[in-house]
């Protein structure tokens, strides 16, 4: 028999999100390592929230739903609240009720600030992490390095002259008026974007369109494709190998290699690698900077081929984790995203691996 096309709704729902939510959905391991951390993070919670007044929207719930944010590439905030509406997996997710009042946009935007000033961020990124090193997922011996631009939310028209001397707009269209730079000479010691003053103008590679932009450094660990390091630099031509040096400083003291590209094959980084330790496995240039020394053993062989993994968390960190273009301006606020997708895409790493390394 044909049932009816009922649209009246039922006055009472007797199940809950976690009901509906099926019991081997990938969320569900996300959701137990995600609240790990976020016990962790309790007292610096206590530290960077007053002790009276109104309760707040629950630090844990606005850290989940940014993480929904990376996990399921939702553009904005906006379009998040929407979700939270009307999505019982991201309602379940966060730890909202089915009648739960779901905040305003401006709710992300009001918290940003004392999340950022608590560098809470970093602290997720390292909780996430001790995980993996109390399940012994992490090698402590080889890693690779590497970095990728990260294109600023700013446009060419807002690169202008520092001493303010840049020829105006024209008044032939109000709203997205012509600027003509054309012939104009335009460089980082003379010119700033007057929207995000961080970023900086850089080509990827020679004959490219230059872009206002950051570099986002990583550093992995081989043996499960981890990220163990992260930061967010000015995208100048040294800057990437700096930070690079200062990302293997905080390893801890001993033996290990490093895998990176032919960007690496430069003498000062190598014996700067050499001074902490660290025995550089870069791709060679034509004059390379190491010689047979290195790449005679097979650990150098190995280490070339573990390298390529690091594209795989640049490439999901862009389409996944919504990294592609900027959502925010400032440097600290750029760094803040950047480490909360790194610990992201180390969630769902982890959700694919031993419960513990063999």
């Amino acid at each position: 028999m044909r049932g009816d096309d009922q649209q009246s709704g039922h006055l009472f729902s007797y199940l809950s999100p976690e009901q509906r939510v099926p019991a081997d959905h990938p969320l569900r391991a996300i959701r137990q390592m995600t609240d790990e951390a976020l016990r962790q993070l309790s007292p610096q919670f206590e530290a960077i929230y007053a002790k009276s007044g109104r309760p707040s929207v629950p630090p844990e719930q606005l850290l989940r739903a940014l993480l929904l944010q990376a996990l399921y590439t939702v553009r904005s905030e906006r379009m998040l609240v929407e979700q939270l509406e009307y999505n019982l997996l991201f309602r379940w997710f966060v730890g909202l009720g089915m009648d739960d009042a779901v905040w305003t946009p401006t709710t992300f935007t009001k918290n940003r600030e004392r999340l950022l000033a608590g560098d809470i961020a970093r602290q997720f990124f390292a909780a996430v992490l001790a995980q993996a090193r109390g399940r012994r997922l992490l090698s402590d011996e080889h890693f690779t390095v590497d970095g990728t631009l990260l294109e600023a939310w700013a446009g060419q028209k807002s690169f202008t002259r520092k001493d303010g001397t840049s020829p105006g707009p024209s008044d032939d269209d109000p709203g997205n008026p012509t600027v003509n730079f054309h012939g104009e000479r335009r460089s980082n010691a003379t010119h700033q974007s007057t929207t995000d003053p961080d970023s900086r103008l850089i080509k990827k590679t020679r004959g490219s369109e230059a872009k206002l932009a950051y570099v986002g450094e990583v550093l992995m660990e081989n043996g499960h494709g981890l990220i163990v390091d992260a930061c967010v630099i000015h995208a100048t031509g040294t800057g990437e190998r700096e930070a690079a040096l200062g990302l293997l400083a905080a390893l801890p003291a001993g033996r290990a290699t490093v895998g990176a590209d032919k960007a690496y094959d430069v003498a000062s980084w190598v014996d700067g690698a050499r001074q902490l330790g660290v025995t550089p496995h870069v791709a060679q240039k034509a004059h390379s900077a190491i010689d047979g020394r290195t790449t005679r053993h097979a650990g150098y062989a190995v280490s070339q081929r573990a390298r390529k993994r690091v594209e795989e968390i640049f490439g999901w960190m862009k389409t996944v984790g919504g990294l592609r273009k900027l959502r925010h301006r400032g440097g600290d606020r750029v760094e803040w995203d950047f480490l909360f997708v790194a610990a992201a895409y180390n969630l769902v790493r982890l959700r694919k691996l031993p419960t513990e390394a063999a």
